[in-house]
């Protein structure tokens, strides 16, 4: 069979494409609202953030339109060279951080997630996880009919997934790691992988990472001990202190906020306001009504993702919208959990 490369007739869905566009719009207002003081004390210019945002944005959503008329078949082609790509990323990150070329890859705290180029920065185990979905999908879709078998149904996809998780957890970045073992074992399930294999593999993982925390996992240790108690009078409150502000904004906000644009906490007082936290200052300035508006939307989003993946006119198609539309979703979940300190920071 074959396909265009490019299909400008195709279509697009509009359900999802509106949900995206609204949670868009919504994010860049509060990012603004959430930004303009941290910029402007840091970088001299309120709309440091929402400028680069909004470009970001125009060009995002220019791109979203082009690809959509890119036929996703081809990337069945492209499989091994995007996921070369992103490990080849992954390792390079290490190796910059352990030789100390802070100017490549940037730390933060403790952990390094990050390369930066100057004009662009990015952490790889975002590419990382868009080329582990395509991998996954290019090879379970190819597997179908032996997906029951141990070896072909679990065996490949539990090494590339290790290979993955292996080197994104030695950047000091449980969540993306956890995030990458939960869309593997997603797309191994739908795949048609035998439940069992899903109980041992679980069971293993847990004691795995009980002993690892136990033994080496200091700064994940640590995470933990502030989410039981981020009031504790005993934890450094250095260590308690984004947690402790994130709940402060969250609980300021009641039921209706205190009007967009009103956020006390956003002066300086929580960390990362306009960044991984700054769904506590939707919280804050929102209130729960807000926040669940918005939780509504993403849910609607992920909806909408599955309804279309299952529809898909082949295995692949579906495998390959499925993995996207839970990697969105997983990362808001987890967010929301996060900020709401509801799992460890």
């Amino acid at each position: 069979v074959r396909y265009k490369l490019f299909s400008l007739g195709a279509g697009l869905d509009m359900p999802l494409l509106i949900f995206i566009l609204v949670l868009l719009a919504i994010g860049l207002v509060m990012l603004f609202s959430a930004s303009y003081a941290y910029s402007y004390y840091y970088y001299g210019n309120s709309y440091f953030f929402i400028t680069r945002q909004a470009a970001f944005a125009v060009f995002g959503v220019a791109a979203m339109l082009v690809i959509s008329t890119f036929d996703y078949h081809h990337f069945h082609k492209l499989a091994v060279v995007i996921f070369g790509i992103a490990v080849f990323l992954l390792v390079f990150l290490l190796v910059c951080r352990y030789a100390h070329i802070e100017s490549i890859a940037r730390p933060e705290g403790d952990a390094t997630r990050w390369l930066d180029f100057g004009i662009v920065s990015f952490q790889p185990s975002e590419i990382a996880k868009f080329g582990l979905i395509v991998l996954l999908a290019h090879m379970i879709s190819r597997n179908l009919d032996r997906m029951d078998t141990f070896r072909y149904g679990v065996v490949p996809y539990v090494a590339v997934m290790g290979l993955v998780a292996v080197l994104i957890y030695l950047e000091n970045h449980l969540s993306a790691t956890l995030i990458i073992l939960m869309l593997g074992a997603i797309l191994m399930f739908v795949g048609g992988t035998k439940p069992r294999w899903f109980i041992i593999g679980g069971i293993v993982l847990a004691v795995g990472l009980t002993l690892l925390l136990l033994t080496k996992g200091g700064y994940q240790m640590n995470r933990i001990t502030i989410w039981l108690d981020p009031f504790s009078t005993e934890l450094d409150r250095d260590l308690t202190h984004q947690t402790r502000q994130s709940l402060y904004a969250i609980g300021s906000g009641g039921l209706l906020g205190v009007g967009l644009g009103q956020s006390r906490q956003k002066y300086l007082y929580l960390p990362e306001p306009q960044n991984d936290f700054i769904f506590a200052i939707v919280c804050e300035e929102l209130g729960m009504v807000g926040a669940l508006v918005i939780i509504v939307l993403f849910a609607l989003l992920i909806w909408r993702g599955v309804y279309i993946s299952i529809h898909a006119k082949d295995k692949f198609g579906m495998l390959l919208g499925l993995g996207i539309t839970f990697q969105v979703g997983l990362q808001a979940v987890l967010n929301i959990c996060v900020v709401t300190n509801t799992i460890p920071n």
